[in-house]
């Protein structure tokens, strides 16, 4: 038997108002893991009992919502894991991040890049170089320690603690310049700042006059996936113009998280242990 469709104008603001309120029960379901009873439902979103109760029934039937039979509560069905897994198999961050990467070097005329943790490496998989003459190359393909590059340090630093501790026990912290961190200490302490202030910073780590800015990218459930960042040398990167282009660098970052699906909170948290 085929669901019942009602015809309404498309610039009707009543539509809109529907579509607003199912949202708002998906909202509210997604908040209440356990389940949650109708009047609840009802309260927190102060609507009447029968516009809720009528919603549900049409997002049963549609298998978004699904009510449990014992004690009439309830919860998201798994019609939205079959389309979050869709949607998930649909993203291919090297194509999404391509604008943002284009814009950042625009912005701060440095070389851009994406890079995801890879069995202990930095794996660059997306990268727009600078039109500069004297610039950072970037090559897609390209592997790169993760103790002591703005891209590894922003992914490592929203780790779960225990991912950290077995990350230092696995990956030996190599020394490249004077600069390199090699100590698990010196690296926790940095990663510390990191969490702080929202990005991480290659001050010629790993090669002598070169500076990065890196920031991490979130994704739908809230974890970090990989990392953003310049490069740039570093008599343009100056220390005192850091704090201005981590800006962009943040922006873009949290731009791109958006629409993998990530929704901003008010500070930014570290992946739960």
């Amino acid at each position: 038997m085929k669901a019942r469709v009602t015809v309404v104008d498309k610039g009707s603001p009543y539509r809109v108002q529907v579509l607003d309120r199912a949202l708002g029960i998906l909202d509210v379901l997604a908040r209440e893991g356990s389940g949650i009873a109708l009047v609840e439902i009802s309260t927190q979103l102060g609507l009447h009992k029968s516009t809720v109760h009528r919603l549900l029934r049409v997002l049963e039937r549609h298998r978004v919502v699904i009510k449990d039979s014992q004690n009439g509560r309830y919860r998201l069905g798994f019609r939205l894991f079959e389309l979050g897994s869709q949607a998930i198999e649909q993203l291919d961050i090297r194509e999404r991040a391509q604008p943002y990467l284009k814009n950042l070097v625009l912005q701060t005329g440095e070389t851009a890049h994406i890079c995801i943790l890879d069995h202990g490496e930095m794996l660059s998989v997306a990268n727009v170089e600078s039109v500069r003459t004297i610039r950072t190359p970037s090559t897609v393909g390209r592997r790169t320690p993760a103790h002591c590059t703005a891209v590894g340090k922003a992914l490592l630093a929203f780790l779960t603690d225990g991912e950290l501790e077995d990350f230092i026990k696995k990956n030996p912290l190599k020394g490249y310049t004077g600069k390199t961190i090699t100590s698990a200490t010196a690296l926790k302490a940095q990663i510390e700042s990191v969490r702080e202030r929202g990005y991480a910073i290659d001050d010629e780590e790993i090669e002598e006059g070169l500076r990065c800015i890196g920031a991490p990218i979130w994704d739908y459930s809230r974890s970090v996936i990989a990392s953003m960042s310049i490069a740039g040398p570093a008599f343009r990167i100056k220390k005192e113009k850091i704090p201005a282009l981590a800006e962009f660098v943040v922006r873009a970052a949290r731009q791109l998280s958006a629409e993998l699906g990530h929704q901003e909170t008010l500070k930014i948290r570290r992946k739960p242990a």
